[in-house]
């Protein structure tokens, strides 16, 4: 009965969150809900004393041989992918039997309907799957602890199966992956990674445009946009698919204004504090009119210039960021992951042997108000689940995943010399051969939930320079995520929630895309009214006292 009820819990508590990154195979999900990086200094002085206190791992009984399988969102490779998998997975396996007698086993969750499979997968509770990818903001990291999906990891445990993790974790880092006072995930906190949003564009066009310093800010987008349309008839200046509305609302918003959205609770990020006062819940959507009817007006002017088509919400057959590659569109929304591989002269990016002077710039939300925040640790974390018949050893398995530099290598990057090579710099190289669909083993393990910069070795295909500039800038203006342990119990507004996202997307849909009938004033006023109508100052208020009952 308990599992029963389990089950059931597990299916129905869904917190409406963003797909990470569109959801579509070769994209990491990141969290379109979230902007910002996680990194995070070395290990702490007291973590790592206390790992010094860890058993010694040869004294732990490893003689039953055991299979960890390794629950993840993504499509499950097949043909020559598969094969290529296959073979890295058993030099993987063969160093993990030799340290720890255990060997690891992927069970996938297809992208297709992947949040409810997820969800029901871990509520079927039957020992099939041990270590689980997941996040607090768009896996449902936080319902399925609260739910007992996953298994408490105590500090002793820790430092005796996974040692080596737990002296790298800052204790503070510690603090944010509790619930009711128990651990239940491990961060991925040492991997710098920006998934905040805004748009990529040709630099060198802006430069044309007399942007001398590119674009920095939405009125600078606009003369950008203007200059392409006006002075380059074959090219489109945004073909848009007509999905990115909420993302842009949300970052005018972050643009005008100090506003932290919280993560996951709605498609538009609609509730949150600011930066200055962080703990009172409001919604800048519903009560800044001025920053909404200007928005509604710049985006009514870019429909007029001819930003995108006039098809832009039916545009399903839009492939913008690949036509960006070679020259064909003048910009693409996303967020920086996104521009690191476009401003770098990867193989795909032709334009960059086309034209010697082409530089893509990135303009990110929040730039003109430096409103910046970084990505919680818990975007991407390791749970194990309460029904593994063998968590210890799940512990030991992801230990070495996460900081041995053989088994890091190979689950990332797979068989040097086949899918990947260093340079005379110690840059990270493709060997000649190499066949990115049947040999990219990163986009099949899709380990997003344990990368250590300490042994990642650096794509020599990327712009460093550019990166570790815009990266540095980040860092000089960014704050931490502060919302990383709010769980919201939404089940008595979930259905205020559902219809107040019903009346955003509907609504952001014609305002985004200039798409409206009559004046900005009159249909941000009609949007206003129906979020009232929907229930979103109950959903605030109830929102304040969970707040109120956390934090103050």
């Amino acid at each position: 009965m308990k599992k029963k009820m389990l089950a059931l819990l597990l299916a129905t508590s869904m917190i409406g969150g963003l797909v990470g990154c569109g959801g579509s195979k070769g994209d990491a999900p990141a969290g379109d809900s979230s902007t910002g990086s996680t990194t995070t200094d070395n290990a702490s002085t007291d973590n790592a004393s206390s790992g010094d206190a860890s058993a010694d791992a040869a004294a732990i009984d490893t003689s039953e041989h055991v299979v960890i399988n390794y629950m993840v969102t993504g499509d499950k490779p097949s043909g020559d992918a598969a094969a290529s998998l296959d073979e890295m997975m058993s030099q993987l396996n063969a160093i993990l039997t030799e340290k720890v007698n255990a060997e690891l086993a992927i069970y996938y969750i297809g992208w297709t309907d992947y949040l409810s499979n997820y969800n029901l997968t871990l509520a079927q509770m039957d020992g099939s799957v041990d270590l689980i990818g997941t996040a607090s903001d768009w896996l449902d990291a936080w319902p399925n602890a609260k739910n007992g999906a996953f298994l408490e990891l105590s500090e002793d445990m820790l430092k005796t199966y996974a040692p080596q993790t737990w002296a790298s974790v800052p204790a503070d880092h510690w603090d944010l992956c509790k619930y009711n006072g128990e651990i239940y995930l491990i961060p991925e906190d040492n991997y710098a990674q920006w998934t905040n949003h805004g748009f990529i564009y040709r630099k060198d066009w802006a430069k044309e445009a007399g942007l001398t310093d590119g674009v920095k800010s939405w009125e600078d987008m606009t003369t950008y946009f203007k200059y392409v349309k006006e002075n380059m008839p074959d090219i489109i200046p945004w073909d848009s698919d007509g999905t990115q509305y909420a993302q842009m609302a949300s970052g005018w918003v972050a643009s005008h204004s100090d506003f932290v959205p919280i993560d996951g609770l709605s498609t538009g990020g609609l509730w949150g504090g600011t930066k200055d006062d962080l703990y009172t819940i409001v919604s800048p959507f519903y009560t800044d009119t001025d920053m909404m009817v200007e928005y509604a007006k710049m985006m009514k002017e870019w429909n007029e210039i001819g930003v995108w088509k006039t098809d832009v919400l039916n545009n399903t057959a839009s492939s913008n960021r690949d036509d960006y590659r070679i020259g064909r569109v003048a910009a693409e929304q996303h967020h920086t992951q996104t521009w690191t591989d476009l401003c770098s002269a990867t193989p795909a990016n032709t334009i960059y042997q086309d034209d010697p002077d082409a530089e893509s710039g990135f303009f990110y939300f929040g730039e003109e108000s430096k409103n910046v925040v970084a990505l919680s640790i818990t975007h991407g974390a390791m749970a194990v689940s309460a029904a593994s018949k063998n968590p210890e050893r799940a512990l030991m398995v992801y230990d070495l995943l996460r900081n041995d530099p053989d088994c890091y290598k190979l689950f990332n990057y797979g068989i040097q010399g086949v899918s990947w090579d260093v340079n005379d710099e110690g840059l990270r190289i493709t060997p000649e051969g190499y066949n990115s669909d049947t040999q990219n083993i990163n986009g099949m393990t899709n380990w997003w939930w344990g990368r250590n910069d300490d042994l990642e070795i650096k794509d020599a295909t990327r712009n460093w320079d550019a990166i570790d500039a815009l990266y540095a800038e980040y860092d000089s203006i960014k704050i931490d995520y502060p919302y990383g342990q709010f769980v919201p119990e939404v089940d008595n507004i979930q259905s205020y929630i559902n219809n107040i996202n019903d009346v955003h997307n509907t609504y952001m849909k014609q305002i985004s895309f200039g798409l409206y009938q009559g004046t900005a004033e009159d249909i941000v006023a009609e949007y206003q009214a129906a979020l009232k109508g929907a229930g979103i100052e109950t959903v605030q208020e109830e929102l304040q006292r969970q707040f109120d009952e956390l934090y103050k």
